[in-house]
């Protein structure tokens, strides 16, 4: 299934399992950070840069410095800014909850405005992009991660900002590059977060692949008026 982001314009291919010719949700996929098992969907992000802006490196530049802390702008699936978590005083392993102090939200927050103007959204103060990250080495993962949206930390780690992240990894001159060392397609990225771990599978293309899982949410009816059928249907 191809899906369209009206946001960016970009495509996203949902590779869905349909046994029979018909969805299935039962599997035994797992991915951290949602409960159990279910059916295995796999979602493939080609030429995912410069969803936003345009350009994979919207500063031009791989590596900008913003009152004195490097940090790395870059637009794939999401405009994301990175920062070295030691850089701004801590590990890149921390609970959520653990940044819930005000002084620093605020500092992350006055660079990562700076970060958007920089990017081209002059009025990033009221948006919600860049989303900023911490980055460390990751021991077992590639990078240890924390992803805020954009000022509370995620539980987990959004999937569009895993790829804008794993992307930087293979991008040179980015500060995740210089973690990591010299990699590139094709190579799996996995990235640490509090509730476990996202593994980005980056191809050339370039192509992003990520696993998620079939969950079924909701059904039910809604109940109209007669009179307003003919306004629903044109809403559709």
């Amino acid at each position: 299934m191809r899906i369209h982001n009206v946001n960016t314009g970009k495509l996203i291919d949902a590779t869905v399992p349909t046994p029979a010719g018909r969805v299935t949700y039962d599997g035994e996929a797992r991915i951290d950070g949602v409960p159990g098992t279910a059916a295995p969907i796999e979602l493939s992000f080609p030429d995912a840069a410069g969803a936003s802006t345009g350009r994979l490196l919207p500063t031009g530049r791989p590596v900008d410095r913003i009152e004195g802390i490097d940090v790395t702008c870059i637009d794939a699936a999401m405009p994301v800014m990175l920062v070295r978590a030691a850089d701004l005083g801590w590990t890149g392993r921390e609970a959520p909850s653990d940044f819930a102090d005000g002084g620093f939200r605020a500092r992350l927050e006055t660079l990562r405005i700076e970060a958007g103007c920089r990017m081209g959204f002059p009025n990033s103060a009221t948006m919600v992009i860049p989303k900023p990250v911490l980055i460390a080495r990751g021991g077992e993962a590639t990078l240890s991660t924390r992803y805020f949206m954009p000022h509370d930390c995620h539980n987990a780690l959004a999937v569009t900002g895993a790829v804008a992240i794993a992307t930087a990894c293979v991008t040179p001159g980015t500060i995740a590059a210089e973690m990591v060392g010299p990699l590139a397609p094709p190579v799996p990225i996995t990235l640490a977060h509090p509730s476990g771990q996202l593994v980005v599978r980056l191809e050339p293309g370039p192509v992003a692949r990520v696993l998620r899982t079939a969950r079924r949410i909701f059904e039910g009816h809604v109940f109209a008026r007669r009179s307003h059928v003919p306004h629903l249907v044109l809403a559709a």
